[in-house]
């Protein structure tokens, strides 16, 4: 019999009941996927899949301090568990004292459906959406566009048990949208894409209609140089970049010097301002239609999660407030190190603060400019001034006037987040989007278009 065929609850209890370390964790993720992709205008495959992970961490009280195995497999059967178990607490002996060592965490409420089946996405997420892309493929026949693209939709239940007594669980759905549309000679291309929960809140043919006025711009082609321009980022580009901001915004990292957040001559920037707007990043697990888990789960430690605060409750967060940075992240650990408050990152990311102003109307109140569709291949230059580097894609567009007046050539960027914040000009209304660039890992982002008055274009690129 397969670890499959029982309950997720029942295997975690099963692994607990195993364990004979000092403290012991147990993580089952319960995964389920339904995609459609197509091409050409015509669905090409659709599919669904199950899976399980087991992840067991296992803790070792020792004269030196406690050290902490993990271990981590999937497909487990019920023979395989015990020696799962054990796995994790030969690799805890193995290890030496961990320096990120706390108490497991106790004492919160156990979750009211932790002992219920795990949630599942079928085909039947798009029921309502198939048959509305379908239309879209008949719209832009007509209208002389190839569609490509794919849509998923996975759905995760997780379970966390620990020897401490939680009992917590979190169910969280992930849909991507993501559609290209193409001139029938292959010049012209352009993307659009969306994140969802439940596919009810996208609209095939209004993104449809949004490439065919894309592939319209296209028509005009102009050439530029590299040189610092005005430049409106729409939603999908800003989060990518403040997404890496996150990710390197380690409260310890900071306090020892290594970042862009580092204090010189000592400490962190915290307190102090990033930006003239009044924008606020942040996170929050109960933001609607952006859910995240409420607590930390941690499969294993690095600089900015450990392991000891699986469970730990997590809660809304601000990153920057009112243009001052006011919190960097951190474990229970990192937190003691610094002296800074203890601030797990979050599943979701949110800049908001600006004027009720949608893309288009800041496009019809520039004089000379550039339009970004969106960015990818974005990579570290510096992590001391956060430094990125990166290309445009799928379309980067001409304004005069107010008006988009033809698509150039995409460039190669060199440009700092932080930077952006502190130069941006103008932000727009706070809009859900889906980061391109980091759409595999980081889905759940809410952002506005900003206005940045001399985006650094370095140089020209031949990519498309």
């Amino acid at each position: 019999m397969s670890a499959r065929t029982n309950k997720p609850h029942e295997i975690v209890e099963q692994a607990l009941a195993l364990s004979r370390a000092d403290g012991c964790v147990v993580i089952a993720d319960e995964q389920s996927t339904a995609n459609l992709r197509w091409a050409g205008n015509a669905l090409t495959t659709n599919g669904v899949t199950r899976g399980r992970t087991l992840t067991v961490i296992a803790t070792v009280d020792g004269k030196e301090g406690t050290a902490s195995g993990v271990v981590s497999r999937s497909a487990v059967t019920a023979t395989e568990l015990e020696p799962l178990v054990r796995a994790a607490e030969a690799a805890a002996r193995g290890a030496g004292a961990a320096e990120d060592a706390q108490p497991l965490v106790g004492g919160v409420p156990a979750s009211p459906d932790f002992t219920e089946a795990p949630a599942e996405t079928s085909s039947a997420v798009f029921a309502d959406f198939a048959p509305a892309l379908g239309e879209s493929f008949a719209r832009a026949r007509a209208g002389g566009r190839e569609l490509y693209g794919f849509a998923n939709h996975e759905l995760v239940s997780t379970y966390v048990g620990t020897s401490t007594g939680l009992r917590l669980r979190h169910d969280q759905p992930t849909g991507t949208l993501e559609m290209n549309a193409k001139s029938p000679d292959r010049t012209r291309s352009a993307w659009a894409g969306r994140s969802t929960r439940d596919f009810k809140d996208v609209d095939p043919g209004a993104l449809d209609a949004e490439l065919a006025v894309r592939l319209g711009w296209a028509e005009r082609r102009v050439e530029l140089p590299a040189g610092r321009y005005e430049t409106l980022l729409p939603p999908t580009a800003v989060a990518d970049l403040l997404i890496y901001q996150l990710w390197s915004a380690s409260g310890r990292d900071a306090a020892e010097g290594r970042t862009v957040f580092s204090k010189p001559g000592g400490g962190t920037r915290v307190g102090e301002k990033l930006s003239g707007l009044p924008l606020t990043l942040r996170s929050d697990p109960h933001e609607p239609g952006l859910e995240c888990a409420p607590f930390v789960v941690a499969h294993s430690s690095g600089g900015d999660q450990s392991v000891f605060d699986n469970g730990l409750p997590v809660r809304a967060t601000d990153w920057v407030g009112e243009g001052v940075l006011r919190n960097l992240t951190t474990t229970r650990h990192s937190a003691g190190l610094t002296g800074l408050p203890v601030a797990p990152a979050l599943g979701n990311l949110i800049l908001d603060g600006g004027q009720d102003r949608s893309l288009e109307e800041m496009v019809a109140d520039t004089g000379r400019g550039l339009l970004l569709t969106c960015l990818w291949y974005i990579r570290e230059v510096d992590p001391a001034t956060l430094l990125l580097t990166g290309l445009t894609r799928d379309g980067v567009y001409l304004v005069e006037n107010g008006e988009v007046t033809g698509q150039v050539n995409n460039f190669r960027f060199n440009e700092s987040p932080v930077d952006l914040l502190g130069r941006a000009t103008e932000a727009g209304r706070t809009e859900k989007t889906l980061p391109r660039e980091w759409s595999d890992w980081f889905t759940r982002a809410a952002m506005p278009a900003l206005r940045i008055p001399d985006f650094n274009m370095s140089s020209v690129s031949q990519g498309v």
